[in-house]
C-alpha cells in the first residue's frame, strides 16, 4: 500500500511531462504539414 504514495505522484508528473511535450510540439509546428512529409519520403531527389 505504501508504494501508492510513490506511484501516484510519479504518474501525475509523467502525465504532465507528456502533455507539456505535446503542447511544445504543436506550438513549434511539428504537425503543420503531415501529408507532404509522407509524400516527400517517397520522392526521389535524382
Amino acid at each position: 500500500m505504501e508504494i501508492l504514495y510513490i506511484l501516484v505522484p510519479l504518474s501525475v508528473i509523467m502525465a504532465i511531462l507528456l502533455l507539456a511535450g505535446l503542447w511544445w510540439a504543436v506550438h513549434k509546428g511539428q504537425f503543420e504539414d503531415v501529408e507532404d512529409e509522407g509524400k516527400r519520403i517517397l520522392e526521389h531527389d535524382d
